[in-house]
């Protein structure tokens, strides 16, 4: 593969950058919880006189966006490293804004930052919102003025709000202790019934033209689209499985929802054998907080062994997940800092604007880095509009300020599920009124200083991204087909074992999605990046094929297939 030509430029996507899909299934959450993270520190600065201190607490309170897929127990401790986190970077930034005022030097520090964050972010997959949030505040507080007494209570006052983050994230556990494993469940029926029900109509399909070649044409597009449904249903399965897993202690419900996602198992595994209607009616059971619907099963010891054998192989170290991650986090570096440069070139007041905008372009590849880098700036631009329309009502006291940034947080969230640029619009606002919480400005100077760096940040961020290849990423295709062609053979191994250990073949088989899945995801992000080695797409296509038959023969061989009894 090493003299394979590398992977020509190729155009970049404009239809359906912008197109607006569907919301997520707890939108709800994180706009609620933002909304209490930050109101109540805020209305107590309101209260207090202090608005002008919002900037720190608002440090701590937006950490109340992160880890809202998470069970409680892992998200207590996600949350928590997400606190000390931006703590850490509060620190670095408000101790360097202290002991210099020089902007090089704070642009630096800023892009060195978000790089981190970046690498550190992806690293960790705490999700959704990454690395953003992180860079936002630790900017906004370099070219905060300080002195080295002032640090340790602005720091105690992002420590309060961040205490308070978590326990607004946390909150919801008391109502519904299971809520976001029922809802990983829930997502991998769904997502095994789609595929069960595409599996019946291409077959029908397949089977009614092979009579009529004026329609076999019908058939590859059908077989894609099966395809992306199954690999669509392996993720959801093998993400239920690692919300199981971080649940902590197994308790009955979480053991029915083991048996339930080993139904959706076997609902990939066994297409044809499959009643999509059931599997979607236990989806819906999971909903609100009724009982876990009880599937019985003959095997479930050996179910729960694998699981078990399969949660202790644990995860890659930290450092091993970073590695490949050092392209990205370059490409962050060196387009944060020359997209503050540009803007200090160009005299804006707030070059920082211009580093978070060119931080938040940068996705897994330059495809998607190009895609975030339109939507950013449509949704900025749209947002500007939007704020020289609320500033009137923002400027009538400190109460109407308050209250409008609440209300654009919330929209931010509502909205930024359904396309990048609409939560844009909210959050461009938001953005601009936080820097009037020290005392009202005028409004033209900050919407022009806005515009200059949205179209810097993105323009000089995307260069950036262009210019710093990936080459590792040829590197992880083929460690990703290794992956998975040594947990093929390991299974099939298993699968023709007069007695294997407790456990052991149904441990592989899901090791062997898990690693079905990476390959999907390493793919499909290579396939977005520029001047790389080409994609061996027919080794990927043929590792996916033979690994999920393998699947299914290891289905059969537990005799899990036999457990339906009836049509699941």
């Amino acid at each position: 593969m090493s003299s394979a030509a590398p992977t020509p430029a190729r155009r970049l996507p404009l239809a359906g950058v912008l197109r607006v899909g569907r919301p997520s299934d707890i939108w709800f959450k994180p706009a609620l919880s933002v909304v209490v993270a930050v109101g109540v520190p805020n209305l107590t600065l309101l209260a207090l006189g202090r608005l002008d201190l919002a900037m720190y607490t608002m440090a701590g309170s937006l950490c109340a966006l992160y880890a809202h897929n998470l069970p409680y127990a892992a998200r207590a401790r996600a949350l928590a490293w997400v606190v000390l986190g931006m703590l850490a970077a509060v620190a670095v930034a408000l101790v360097t804004a202290s002991l210099t005022s020089s902007a090089v030097v704070l642009v630096a520090v800023g892009a060195l930052l978000a790089a981190a964050q970046k690498a550190l972010c992806d690293a960790t997959r705490i999700g959704p919102p990454g690395p953003v949030i992180f860079a936002f505040i630790s900017s906004a507080s370099l070219f905060t003025p300080q002195t080295l007494g002032q640090v340790p209570g602005h720091l105690a006052l992002a420590a309060a709000a961040g205490a308070w983050a978590w326990l607004v994230g946390m909150a919801p556990g008391l109502v519904r202790p299971h809520g976001p494993e029922r809802r990983a469940t829930a997502r991998a029926l769904n997502a095994a019934a789609a595929y069960a029900e595409m599996s019946v109509e291409t077959s029908a399909s397949a089977a009614a033209s092979a009579s009529a070649s004026a329609s076999a044409e019908a058939s590859p597009t059908a077989s894609a689209g099966r395809e992306r449904a199954r690999a669509a249903g392996a993720a959801a399965v093998h993400a239920a499985w690692q919300s199981l897993f971080a649940t902590g202690a197994r308790s009955e419900p979480r053991r029915a929802l083991e048996r339930l996602v080993v139904r959706a198992e076997i609902a990939l595994a066994a297409p044809a054998d499959t009643d999509p209607g059931r599997l979607r009616s236990w989806a819906r059971d999971l909903r609100g907080t009724g009982p876990v619907p009880r599937v019985e099963s003959a095997s479930a010891a050996d179910e729960l062994l694998g699981a078990e054998a399969e949660r202790a192989a644990g995860r890659r170290p930290l450092a091993d997940r970073l590695g490949p991650l050092l392209p990205l986090a370059l490409r962050t570096a060196l387009g944060c800092a020359l997209a503050g440069y540009v803007s200090l070139a160009l005299g804006v007041g707030r070059p920082y604007w211009a580093l978070v905008t060119a931080a938040s372009l940068y996705q897994a590849n330059i495809t998607l880095t190009w895609s975030r880098g339109v939507q950013r700036v449509v949704g900025n631009l749209v947002g500007v509009l939007l704020f020289a329309a609320v500033a009137p009502l923002a400027h009538l006291g400190p109460a109407a300020l308050v209250l409008c940034c609440l209300a654009f947080n919330f929209g931010a969230e509502a909205l930024i599920s359904r396309n990048y640029w609409l939560g844009s619009i909210c959050v461009t606002p938001m953005a601009l009124l936080i820097t009037e919480f020290t005392g009202f400005q005028r409004p033209g100077e900050l919407m022009t200083d806005r515009i200059v760096d949205t179209v810097v940040g993105a323009l000089v961020g995307f260069i950036a991204a262009v210019a710093v290849t990936n080459r590792r990423a040829g590197d992880r295709i083929e460690n990703a087909l290794d992956t998975v062609e040594r947990a093929r053979e390991h299974t099939a191994r298993l699968i023709v074992a007069e007695r294997p250990a407790p456990g052991a073949l149904d441990a592989a088989r899901r090791s062997l999605a898990a690693a079905l899945v990476e390959l999907r995801a390493t793919a499909d992000e290579a396939a977005g990046e520029w001047w790389q080695r080409a994609v061996p797409t027919e080794r990927v296509l043929l590792a996916e094929r033979t690994g999920h038959r393998t699947l299914a023969t290891a289905v059969r061989r537990q005799g899990l297939h036999a457990l339906e009894g009836t049509r699941a």
